[in-house]
């Protein structure tokens, strides 16, 4: 008997090849021909098969970054529709040449919202640049939702300091692809939300949220519930932009009314500035 000294040598067939090959010479498999269940995409998308796919779903993302060799992040999150201040200027100037007022007014937001942009981009800048002094172990990451606006702003400025970025992606009917600053090799795409938010956290050892909408409010809740419960690690959560957070949600009626306890708003920190948000960070962690 011959044997097979490589240890590492695969000796499953390449099923995904020999379907590939079907659909190459025009005689793709029909959905309920003779094919492994694991290539067998109409299979995999029953309802039935669900659990499977959250499995895969869990696992792809993990191995990723575990070969990546990214262990702890610093997750971003903030809204999609922020611009850079650029961009929000050449927008209004465009407006402004049509004499379109509803455009003018859209254009005029984003102009006075694109701070939030540049300091996101600022921020990530921050902690890309220190990370690369620390031991590879220890080292920190920017995570985001790997989208346009604040999360496109988070993974440029990791991007400018040379440093990889995770983005968790997800697909929506308006949804965009993975913006062009994340790590190539560690964009992620995702179905299930609540699988995305437990990658979100599995390496958080921070949350900055910037401005946003309901998918912001939506994540920063998730975290807040978390570690109120004890579900989750205590973490620096911070938000960037006081005076919209405070006009956005009163936290203090939350403890007026008994909702919340007074210690429970202790883990909230409000900021504005990006090194006071890498200061908070930083002291917890006495880096």
């Amino acid at each position: 008997m011959e044997l097979n000294p490589d240890l590492n040598e695969r000796t499953l067939a390449d099923a995904w090849d020999e379907l590939k090959a079907h659909a190459d010479a025009g005689v793709p498999l029909k959905p309920e021909a003779y094919r492994l269940a694991f290539t067998d995409p109409e299979f995999l998308l029953r309802r039935d098969t669900r659990g499977v796919r959250l499995q895969l779903e869990m696992l792809k993302p993990d191995l990723g970054q575990i070969e990546a060799n990214i262990n702890h992040t610093i997750v971003v999150f903030g809204g999609a529709r922020f611009c850079d201040e650029q961009t929000a200027q050449l927008r209004l100037d465009e407006a402004r040449s049509h004499g379109d007022a509803k455009a003018i007014s859209r254009a005029e937001r984003q102009l006075r919202n694109a701070h939030y942009y540049d300091k996101a981009r600022a921020f990530a800048n921050l902690v890309a640049s220190h990370s690369t002094t620390m031991p590879a172990k220890d080292r920190l990451y920017i995570c985001t939702g790997g989208g346009p606006g604040v999360m496109e702003a988070a993974n440029r400025g990791a991007h400018d300091a040379g440093a990889p970025s995770v983005g968790l992606n997800i697909t929506l009917p308006h949804e965009q692809s993975g913006n062009p600053y994340v790590t190539p090799e560690l964009s992620f795409k995702f179905h299930y939300f609540a699988i995305r938010k437990m990658h979100f956290m599995m390496r958080a050892k921070a949350l900055v949220a910037f401005p946003g909408g309901f998918g912001t409010l939506d994540e920063l809740f998730e975290t807040l519930t978390l570690v109120q419960t004890k579900k989750a690690q205590l973490l620096p959560i911070i938000l960037f932009g006081s005076a919209y957070w405070r006009r956005l949600i009163n936290f203090e009626a939350l403890v007026e009314e008994g909702a919340v306890s007074e210690e429970d708003l202790d883990i909230l920190h409000f900021v504005d500035e990006p090194a006071q948000a890498w200061d908070i960070i930083a002291r917890f962690y006495r880096l």
